[in-house]
């Protein structure tokens, strides 16, 4: 008999019989799988799937088409959550399986001939559940589409000519307008997108032509419509693998999408849609400047489809083409502050360009508009809170020239900014949101701008290198 203080070197029965239970079961389940990839290759029920899905069931029923999740046609109006989860399976082969089988397979496995477009900071894993099935149809001569939406993302399924290609983007916390339409084909300067359920009415119109009227588009019974293409890189730098390559140098006419939801979501909401080469369509607003007072309400983002917003984004459309439309769901554009040029050159305006990516990300792009000619370029960041709804408190700053040909420093901050300080090259101090002093003589570096906050915080300029913060 052992003592109690003996220290035993061998497992105890009990761990022994454990380890070989393991054993049995783990060899167990490899004969399972090898069992089912033989069913695979022999032609098996199993035979039309990918390897790894052969033989597992859970991970057999995301690719089942009989599984696919299939939302009621009027889902859309009895939800408080309007995006893509209340779209109903749209097309006329959503009864296709061979179709369908086909693209939840190349989603899975996809082969070294299969074109793959990932955006930005999602992922291309196969779907581990069955997907919502959003379209499947021929919308173009030719072509097949699928749509699929899985959890956060939205998969897009093609074959055109013998090939096939995936797309794939995300779709985080979308809404009633990001989430109201999804692009299935471009061909020839057109394209033909899938529109939410809750979009009443379509139009196109273009927008630097902020005085004309919006085309009417008929909207088809499978909820499609087609529109023409910007005539920019933008609107077909596609991170779309089924169109890659197409595009021209330059900016001309920039149609966009202006759609209004249905009375039973909201009434009288109409916005616009601009295709910035992914996807989705980008929703555009319009923030306009905040002035009449000393201490002016602040302005909260709107619909880009009144009379001002137009005009503003007119001027700055071509802008558009700086903007990755893979990554980005929202461009909102922010006129921050207006200042009087010196010289009685007339008056200026600041603004702020926030494309905000599905991640919640933002890149900015600060600009100066005077009264005549382009709009100037004075910083830019990237990842940044800046211009958005928390990082309100924005200082920038320019060196201008006058048509005189002596120059100027300005800046400008947004509402809450009391008083704006130079130091370094210049020194100036000026009460308000803007400051005017003549800049010093060249090859003087730039003066070193800061903001005090009527709270007391004090801010720096955003520069090129996003270095504005508070």
């Amino acid at each position: 008999m052992s003592h109690p203080a003996d220290v035993h070197t061998r497992p105890t029965d009990l761990l022994l019989r454990r380890t070989r239970v393991r054993a049995a079961w783990g060899l167990t389940a490899v004969l399972l799988l090898a069992a089912g990839l033989t069913r695979a290759t022999a032609g098996g029920p199993d035979s039309g799937l990918p390897a790894p899905y052969a033989g597992a069931p859970a991970a057999r029923a995301a690719l089942d088409p009989a599984r696919l999740v299939r939302v009621p046609a009027q889902a859309w109006s009895d939800t408080g959550r309007v995006d893509f989860t209340a779209w109903p399976a749209r097309g006329p082969r959503t009864g296709d399986r061979a179709l369908l089988t086909r693209a939840l397979g190349t989603w899975a496995a996809p082969t070294s001939q299969t074109a793959v477009a990932v955006a930005p900071g999602v992922s291309a894993e196969p779907p581990g559940h069955p997907p919502q099935l959003l379209f499947a149809g021929d919308p173009g001569p030719g072509t097949l589409v699928v749509v699929f939406l899985d959890a956060d993302r939205i998969v897009r399924y093609t074959e055109r000519g013998g090939r096939r290609s995936l797309d794939i983007a995300r779709t985080d916390d979308a809404n009633v307008t990001t989430a109201a339409a999804v692009t299935l084909t471009r061909d020839a300067g057109t394209a033909r997108r899938l529109l939410a359920p809750w979009i009443a009415t379509a139009g196109v119109r273009d927008l630097t032509a902020p005085a004309g009227a919006a085309r009417p588009l008929p909207i088809g019974s499978d909820g499609t419509v087609t529109t023409d293409l910007p005539h920019g890189a933008a609107g077909q730098r596609e991170g779309d693998a089924a169109t890659r390559g197409a595009g021209s140098e330059g900016c001309g006419p920039r149609p966009v999408l202006e759609v209004a939801s249905s009375p039973r979501i909201v009434e009288k909401h109409a916005f616009l849609l601009a295709d910035l080469g992914g996807l989705l369509p980008v929703h555009l607003t319009y923030t306009p400047p905040a002035e009449g007072a000393d201490v002016p309400p602040a302005r909260q983002p709107r619909e880009a489809t009144g009379p001002a917003a137009l005009a503003r984004w007119a001027q700055e459309a071509c802008t558009l083409g700086e903007v990755d439309g893979r990554a980005v769901r929202a461009v909102n554009l922010w006129d921050f502050a207006v200042t009087e040029l010196p010289e009685s050159t007339g008056r200026a305006v600041w603004s702020c360009t926030r494309a905000t990516h599905w991640d919640g990300r933002g890149d900015v792009r600060i600009r100066l508009r005077p009264p005549t000619g382009a709009s100037l370029a004075v910083a830019h960041a990237e990842s940044t809170a800046a211009c958005g709804r928390f990082g309100q408190h924005v200082l920038a700053a320019t060196l201008w020239r006058a048509p005189s040909g002596r120059g100027y420093q300005l800046a400008a901050g947004s509402r809450e900014v009391a008083e704006i300080t130079a130091t370094g090259s210049l020194h100036s101090r000026t009460a308000g949101r803007t400051l005017t002093a003549q800049a010093p003589p060249a090859p003087a570096p730039p003066p070193a701008l800061t903001a005090t906050l009527r709270s007391g915080a004090v801010i720096t300029a955003l520069d090129a290198r996003g270095g504005g913060r508070d």
